[in-house]
C-alpha cells in the first residue's frame, strides 16, 4: 500500500512528501467510508520509510523498518478525507543508531497541521 504521491524535498535529516490518497474512496485505511485522522500515523511512517530508502547508498539492498512505537501523537482533526487539497507529510530524523531511528512527523493540509507526533523505527539488524 503506497499512500504517498511524491517527494517534494529531502535532505539527510528531513523529508517532505505530498499525498492525495486521503480523498480516494478506495483508500484501504478508510473505516465506514471515512479516513480517521489517526491514519496520519501511517502517512508519516511511509514518509520515514521513503527517507530511509533515499539515505541508503545507491544499489544497496533495502532492509525493513518496523514501527515500534508512537508517542506524543496530537490529532488536530477528526478525519483526513474531508481535507480538500493535498496533504503535506513531513518527517524529521531526530536521532538514530544502527538498529533504531527516532523521527518527528506531521501531516498538514491547507488549513494547517492535522496530525503530529514522534515515532521509533526499529531497523532490520540482520541486513547490516
Amino acid at each position: 500500500m503506497c499512500l504517498l504521491e511524491g517527494v517534494l524535498e529531502w535532505d539527510e535529516r528531513r523529508i517532505v512528501c505530498r499525498a492525495a490518497s486521503h480523498r480516494d474512496p478506495a483508500n484501504p485505511l478508510r473505516v465506514a467510508g471515512t479516513l480517521p485522522a489517526a491514519c496520519g500515523i501511517e502517512y508519516g511512517a511511509q514518509a520515514m520509510a521513503v527517507h530511509g530508502a533515499l539515505l541508503e547508498p545507491h544499489g544497496a539492498p533495502l532492509g525493513r523498518g518496523y514501527l515500534a512505537s508512537v508517542r506524543s501523537v496530537k490529532l488536530h482533526a477528526a478525519r483526513l478525507d474531508d481535507v480538500e487539497g493535498p496533504l503535506q507529510v513531513s518527517a524529521e530524523r531526530l536521532s538514530g543508531e544502527d538498529d533504531h531511528v527516532l523521527y518527528a512527523f506531521s501531516v498538514a493540509g491547507d488549513a494547517g497541521e492535522l496530525v503530529s507526533g514522534r515515532a521509533t523505527v526499529v531497523l532490520d539488524a540482520l541486513r547490516r
